[in-house]
């Protein structure tokens, strides 16, 4: 059984189990676990492995594969670096990866879903997502029997699609807007009895899912990488990078100094790009097409204490900002390169390296981290069954009107009610 305490890292007091925040501060509060050294679980399988650093009592039998590391050749070769690894969560069953949904997300859903089984409350999970963290949790919710509302921008829906037959308590709700939009009208579903919300950024077990790159990479490497890169939307996973290279150094078997974190938007919606440098940043729905609209999160957990401002700081870290031409380039060189497809979120981390290191940013024999956070699409079409989810609900409500006045909660319960009891 896994043993932990949820703390608050600016004042320092223990907070309730599934606490999303500190009373007195507000910050990202963090998991502290009685087993200060990394020590994989054999006995179980994938992510499992990482248990004793994941905040669950039990694994979730049915879902939770682990990304795989591997000292690049191919793309090494390309920018001229002689240490380059690459993290990669995807379908790549060479490499012996076999996240199904394709997507690093397959890292935080499992805890996520495991920790609300848990609180053994009963309540309906309600996930916003502009398409790869709802396949995840769809697929990690199918494998639980757990009742889950996705809310998705309508842009999103052809990203809705699971490898297993989905669970009748599934019931996806459309919003006709952005990102940001779902997430506000998901958070107006939180405020209702019988629903609770994943926390986001603010959940420690989505943090410390994605952490597992890191984790499984210094076992890989020996060592903490000098720097890291990947492509952010909300930087959570760039926060989660931080978090779990502290618990390393606490190790004492990887080294004491944290990697430099580069974490790439892509332009010309890059709000984190924008607060980091002081520039001038986008208000509203993205005003230009971009390579991969997942990228996009308006209200980033920037300035919140324990946030992406904080773990830039304390990584000496940079925050890029990538055009479309040069992610289609980068995402060009990649799959010819290595010889596996990768999703365009991914290619904007690939263009964040090259440019590094044709600026001299990074040295030949530094030892990097590239996480490859989706890929091998491809081949999970071609191999694995695909099952799409449908949308059950259009919905286009007002930002001041709640779930129940607009009518929306009343269809959400008779469609949950109707496909199985909660």
């Amino acid at each position: 059984m896994g043993e932990y305490l949820v703390r608050c890292p600016v004042c320092g007091y223990a907070q309730p189990p599934h606490a999303l925040a500190c009373q007195n501060d507000d910050s990202l509060l963090r998991t502290e676990y009685v087993a200060r050294r990394l020590t994989l679980r054999d006995d179980l399988p994938g992510l499992w492995k990482f248990f004793d650093w994941l905040p669950v009592k039990e694994p979730l039998r049915g879902v939770g594969e682990k990304p795989v590391t591997f000292r690049s050749e191919g793309l090494a070769r390309e920018l001229g670096l002689s240490r380059l690894y690459i993290s990669f969560s995807g379908y790549w069953p060479e490499r012996g990866a076999r996240m199904a949904t394709c997507s690093f997300k397959d890292l935080e859903a499992p805890p996520t879903v495991e920790r609300l089984m848990e609180r053994k409350d009963g309540q309906a999970l309600v996930v916003a997502s502009a398409g790869n963290t709802a396949r995840a949790f769809a697929q990690a919710a199918s494998a639980a029997g757990v009742p889950l509302v996705l809310v998705v921008p309508s842009s999103g829906k052809s990203r809705l699609w699971t490898t297993v037959p989905p669970s009748e308590s599934i019931c996806v709700v459309s919003v006709m807007g952005d990102y940001t939009e779902a997430i506000d009208l998901a958070g107006r579903l939180v405020g209702e009895a019988g629903f609770v919300g994943e926390g986001g950024a603010r959940n420690v077990a989505r943090r410390d899912g994605m952490g597992v790159v890191v984790l499984d990479a210094a076992l890989a490497m020996g060592a903490l990488p000098d720097h890291y890169f990947q492509a952010v939307g909300s930087g959570t996973g760039g926060i989660a990078a931080w978090e779990a290279s502290l618990r390393l150094i606490g190790d004492g078997r990887f080294g004491s100094s944290l990697p430099r974190l580069h974490i790439a938007q892509n332009s010309p919606c890059a709000p984190l790009y924008a607060a980091w440098t002081g520039s001038a940043a986008p208000q509203g729905p993205c005003p230009g097409g971009m390579y991969d609209e997942v990228l996009y999160n308006r209200k980033p957990p920037y300035a919140v204490p324990g946030g992406v401002r904080d773990a830039l700081e304390e990584t000496a870290g940079t925050v890029c900002s990538i055009s479309n031409g040069e992610a289609s380039v980068a995402h060009q060189l990649f799959e010819e390169a290595e010889e596996i497809d990768i999703l365009p979120a991914a290619a904007v981390a690939v263009a964040a390296l090259q440019r590094a290191a044709a600026s001299g940013s990074v040295e030949k024999k530094d030892l990097i981290l590239l996480n490859i956070t989706g890929g091998g699409v491809s081949r999970a079409k071609e191999e694995l069954d695909m099952f799409m989810l449908r949308s059950d609900i259009e919905a286009e409500p007002s930002a001041h009107t709640s779930a129940s006045e607009y009518g929306l909660l009343a269809e959400i319960e008779e469609i949950l009610g109707r496909r199985g009891p909660r």
